[in-house]
């Protein structure tokens, strides 16, 4: 009947009698769940029942279903057998009287059976009997099915799950497997049937379920009811419950909801490999019955995007791909390019496709291949000699490194010498530019800083090549005349400023040392450095990447084009997954993809000789005048962001202004940090960073000991040098605007024993030095990036140190030193966290350097 209700409603609001309605929604087929209403739920009814049941010595009387309190207001008990199956239990007169009579149970001593028995047989007209004891219920006895049945029901995206077994197989009611009283009887049709279940075959049924299982758990996990969300892990175990065979019974409210179509593993794939052009194409297929056929490049369409081994093909129809045939198509994806019917693939990244290839069930290549695979094969075997005119000897893990080289050379290919910093790249290099000195002239790029280090390391150890600096006179006739045995040596900026000169030469070799220069792929000297026309080309650097996986793109683009794709597939394929997503997979197959031209070795691996060394950072703090001049430069930069930001909201951007000018502020705050004077100039604020450098220096002096002094501001070595005249200590001094011949004699005389510090800007001397004299550094202020930090610390730490070596670092307290400091901890050997599996961080977003600011 309507029941108005003007106050909270306008028009009839409807109150349904469920007393009255659930008699009439027995087999209605639209009744649904609230969470999944395209699924109609079955609803039968059934009858209360007595157990009696064998309990030791006694036999026990109890009342089923038991009541439930919280449904005692209604004239129905709902049971929920399934996840779409509800069974109701009228409460009659006579259950009523029944149930408050046995409540909880009876026990009652065997010696009563024979009274138990005439009261059961007066109760049988009234109630189902389910008995243990043999001639109380008449009824045909039938063999029990102990098979699971999985009961399915789609909610939302996913699935209900509960596993139940049948005993009357087409009919009578759900039970738990393995629980639950054994002999049991049914009405059916107007007839009586009884079975006894096999509750330890049951068991068994089930434990072999849910040990082939990984979705459902362990049998201790076992649960009456399983929600599952994924459709990945819905699919997942369906398959797992269709792998139980006949065991298993799958059952869906109405029809297959989710069907696994097929099912396709590596050995399902005819592929085919020939050459194209520049390229190598690969096409294929995979089926498993001749009604589903699909080729590789649907295969590679299907997988895009999505996760899991489990590919829709139509509505609710699923392929299964093993896991590995899953990781092989993913791999493709990122090294191959779609291509036709399948994709193409560049010959550089064959080899991680090796593998792949040995597992696929039918394989056809053309001779290209099979020769591309042969002279790779050939390589392994290949042990080339040390020229006899290299007058050194390398160690053991230095000739390995020659004989990589070798090996790439004469494959064609670019390498990457990516040994740590100290462990003699140098001499692995002048070693296969002998090697190859008979082919062609070969050109080394460097930083001006170690220009001079590479001259005398060639006179010095490669006598039979003429190095020639590229300097003011004459260049273009050296670039024309150069030959056979003849090394040009010229630094990244005039690299930059003859850019056309040096592309159109062809050289044998070209070496880039310290090739960190070339990480930004916009600068004019990373696209002429792109250019560069070399038979073999080959990099040096410790650091190969810095700071983001955009640098590695760049150097490949020098060493080996297309091995890494266009900037913007390496971008879709890893710079994103990796540094966004920390994707493991993703870095898995950077990693396999470069390998082959990447040699990275670090001291503790290769170096049991090398003294220890020991890193220490000294936290200072500020004083009370330091604090409130660090607060007001903060300040003030936070007012200036702040106006800058409205300025660029109100005009439409200005985004990379803004970037800019918190990098200023940055500047600014860590200037700030270091001494009073390098924000205000007049200041008469004593530094208390100073003040602690003075008397760790005073400290290191009386014990005779050396050091290294870096700082990235150059009017911060500015204020140390006026420090120690005053004291009168001794130094060396180099930075950016110290000639090139200059520093080769700095070098030296420090080496010499002139001077007891090195005052060394860390751009300008950061790399390429060996100043082994020293046995400390002290960095004065932390750099953004802890593996340019590592390479300047590691001018004292290489081969030719016989001294432990201490490594300071003044870091003010409660400033934005401290926070670089702890950036550290994500950014430290972003190169080894590729190669060697660890977590990887990008480069920073403005947002991210302005939070250094708000709280520093």
């Amino acid at each position: 009947q309507p029941d108005y209700d003007l106050y909270y409603h306008r028009g009839p609001q409807f109150r349904l009698d469920m007393n009255a309605a659930w008699p009439r929604l027995v087999g209605h087929p639209n009744l649904y769940w609230e969470g999944a209403r395209n699924t109609p739920i079955e609803l039968v009814q059934s009858e209360f029942e007595l157990l009696v049941s064998e309990d030791g010595d006694n036999l026990r009387i109890n009342f089923y279903p038991a009541f439930d309190d919280s449904q005692q207001d209604s004239q129905f008990l709902i049971v929920k057998e399934t996840p779409s199956r509800l069974c109701i239990y009228p409460k009659n007169e006579q259950v009523m009287r029944l149930s408050e009579i046995i409540s909880n149970g009876l026990t009652i001593p065997r010696e009563a059976e024979k009274n138990l028995r005439k009261t059961l047989s007066t109760l049988a007209p009234m109630i189902n009997i389910q008995s243990d004891l043999e001639g109380v219920v008449d009824a045909e006895e039938i063999e029990a099915d102990p098979r699971i049945h999985a009961n399915l029901l789609p909610y939302g995206e996913g699935l209900r799950a509960t596993l139940r077994v049948k005993p009357f197989g087409e009919f009578g009611a759900y039970f738990p497997p393995g629980h639950g009283r054994a002999k049991l009887s049914v009405a059916h049709d107007d007839k009586r049937y009884s079975t006894t279940r096999d509750l330890e075959k049951e068991k068994q049924l089930l434990d072999s379920l849910l040990q082939h299982s990984s979705i459902l758990g362990d049998e201790e996990e076992f649960d009456d009811e399983y929600l599952i969300e994924d459709p990945q892990d819905c699919l997942e175990l369906l398959e797992q419950l269709h792998a139980e065979g006949d065991n298993v019974l799958i059952a869906w409210p109405e029809g297959e909801v989710m069907r696994i179509a097929s099912s396709f593993d590596t050995n399902n794939l005819r592929l085919s490999i020939n050459k194209s052009e520049d390229w190598f194409q690969l096409e294929g297929s995979v089926s498993t019955d001749p009604s589903l056929v699909l080729s590789l490049r649907q295969l590679l369409d299907l997988t895009d995007g999505k996760k899991g081994r489990f590919v829709e093909i139509g509505e609710g129809q699923f392929l299964s791909l093993t896991s590995q045939f899953r990781k092989k198509l993913d791999s493709i994806r990122r090294y191959a390019e779609l291509s036709g019917e399948g994709a193409k693939i560049s010959a550089l990244a064959s080899l991680a496709l090796e593998d792949f290839t040995d597992m696929v069930g039918e394989l056809t290549v053309d001779e290209a291949w099979k020769k591309h695979i042969h002279s790779i094969q050939e390589l392994e075997d290949y042990q080339p000699k040390l020229p006899s005119t290299l007058q050194t000897e390398l160690r053991d893990y230095q000739l390995q490194g020659y004989q990589w080289l070798s090996r790439l050379a004469k494959w064609g290919v670019g390498a990457c010498l990516a040994d740590d910093m100290g462990l003699g790249k140098t001499m692995q290099t002048l070693a296969i530019l002998l090697e190859r000195a008979s082919l062609g002239p070969a050109l080394v790029v460097a930083p001006t800083s170690v220009s001079n280090n590479w001259e005398s390391e060639i006179r010095k150890f490669a006598p039979t090549l003429k190095a020639h600096f590229y300097r003011e006179h004459e260049r273009e006739k050296l670039l024309n005349e150069a030959d056979k045995f003849d090394v040009v040596i010229t630094s990244y900026g005039l690299l930059q400023q003859d850019s056309e000169l040096f592309i159109e030469k062809r050289w044998s070799s070209i070496v880039l040392d310290e090739a960190q220069a070339i990480k930004n792929v916009n600068a004019k000297r990373t696209r002429t450095a792109h250019q560069l026309q070399g038979d073999f080309k080959m990099v040096t650097t410790g650091t190969p990447i810095e700071n983001h996986l955009g640098e590695l793109w760049s150097l490949f683009r020098f060493l080996n084009p297309g091995l890494l794709g266009t900037q913007q597939q390496f971008m879709r394929n890893f710079i994103s997954p990796i540094e966004k997503d920390k994707d493991a997979d993703a870095k898995a197959h950077l990693k396999k993809l470069i390998q082959p031209f990447i040699l990275r070795r670090t001291k503790t691996q290769v170096l049991d000789e090398l003294p220890p060394k020991t890193e220490i950072t000294l936290e200072i703090p500020l004083s009370e005048g330091e604090r409130s001049l660090y607060e007001a430069v903060r300040s003030k930069a936070m007012d200036s962001i702040a106006k800058s930001q409205q300025a660029g909201a109100a005009g439409g951007g200005a985004q990379q202004g803004n970037h800019l000018k918190v990098l200023a502020a940055i500047t600014k705050l860590r200037l700030a940090s270091c001494h009073p004077r390098l924000v205000m100039e007049d200041s008469t604020l004593s530094s208390s960073k100073l003040e602690r450098f003075g008397e760790l220096v005073e400290e290191l002096l009386e014990n005779h000991h050396k050091a290294l002094v870096f700082s990235q501001f150059v009017k911060h070595l500015a204020i140390i040098r006026e420090y120690l005249d005053k004291k009168g200590v001794s130094y060396q001094y180099l930075d950016g605007s110290t000639p090139v011949g200059q520093r080769k004699t700095r070098v030296d005389a420090f080496q010499n024993g002139e001077g007891e510090l090195f005052l060394i800007s860390l751009k300008a001397g950061g790399s390429g030095l060996n100043l082994t004299a020293a046995d400390y550094v002290i960095h004065m202020d932390p750099w953004w990036n802890p593996a340019v930090e590592d390479q300047a610390s590691d001018r004292a730490h290489r081969i030719g140190q016989t001294r432990p070596v201490t490594i300071y670092r003044l870091v003010t307290e409660n400033t934005i030193e401290q926070k670089i400091v702890k950036l550290h901890h994500h950014k430290r050997d972003l190169a080894d966290s590729l190669l060697e599996g660890s977590d990887m961080s990008g480069s920073m977003s403005a947002e991210q350097m302005l939070a250094l600011i708000r709280e520093s």
